[in-house]
């Protein structure tokens, strides 16, 4: 036993989350979405195997997936900043808006029901999926991005959402500015440093709504420090982190070797994939 876990089952959880760290980092950098997409059923599943229980088994996940995304966002955003792809007058625009949304999100997840979190995932993911498979150029609503306030106030919204979700922001940021006529390499590369806006306060509101709901669960070792601080696990974050890092700068290479097309639909099968495991999840 170590810490409260069998060795052999140890040794099985830091070998999936090493290999799910270079799963989250390749998304990042493709998709522009923290990876936050990816680790958040990664996790979920690998909680559950530990016997995590159903109330807190998707903050946890999300919790941990926000305080993931902090390196992996730092690193894709440079390297798309690197090639000139990112939008920073809007990342400057959704500053203020996007933390503030994170914070309220925060503090829903302190009360919510687990279902809302599986509910507001499967509702944005498949909306992203929608668009980016079946969408034309007719859909759009303008060509140009709106004014000061709706940029700030559709900024908030994603905080919200995107906290609640523990994902970078990277489905709804796409989602808004390709709406708004603005390429899908924009948007994706925008989106990377969005994820920075959104990770670390996310992973600090968790680590705060998690505190008491991990003492109603003391026999639960996975929630326990040093295992976890609040719903944020920092066995997942420090095995995770590593190969995700490494990972990263693979999917932005691979993004810009790809034709908007293919890009589009590779992301939005991806987001069908992850709709369908939570809706899953919450019929049975």
């Amino acid at each position: 036993m170590i810490m409260g876990i069998e060795f052999q089952e140890l040794l099985w959880l830091a070998l999936s989350m090493l290999i799910a760290g270079g799963i989250t980092g390749l998304l990042a950098g493709l998709f522009g979405v923290g990876g936050g997409t990816v680790a958040v059923p990664v996790l979920y599943e690998l909680f559950r195997y530990l016997g995590v229980p159903e109330d807190v088994l998707m903050p946890l996940s999300i919790g941990t997936s926000l305080a993931i995304i902090i390196p992996t966002s730092i690193r894709s955003y440079r390297a798309h900043l690197a090639r000139g792809a990112v939008d920073t007058s809007l990342l400057k625009a959704w500053a203020v808006p996007v933390v503030a949304g994170v914070i309220a999100g925060s503090v829903i997840a302190r009360y919510a029901p687990a279902e809302l979190f599986k509910f507001v995932f499967i509702v944005v993911a498949g909306v992203s999926a929608i668009r980016l498979l079946f969408g034309k150029d007719s859909w759009k609503l303008a060509d140009q991005l709106p004014g000061k306030l709706a940029i700030r106030f559709c900024g908030l919204i994603i905080g919200v959402l995107s906290s609640l979700m523990g994902i970078g922001g990277g489905q709804l940021s796409n989602l808004f500015m390709t709406f708004y006529n603005r390429p899908i390499h924009q948007a994706v590369a925008t989106s990377s440093g969005l994820g920075i806006l959104i990770s670390i306060p996310g992973a600090l509101g968790y680590i705060y709504a998690g505190w008491p709901r991990a003492a109603q669960f003391p026999d639960v070792a996975a929630l326990q420090p040093p295992l976890a601080l609040g719903y944020v696990s920092l066995l997942g974050f420090f095995l995770v982190i590593p190969t995700s890092i490494l990972a990263a700068p693979v999917g932005v290479k691979l993004a810009h070797s790809l034709s908007k097309r293919k890009l589009e639909v590779a992301f939005g099968v991806f987001l069908l994939l992850i709709c369908l495991r939570f809706l899953i999840s919450v019929i049975y």
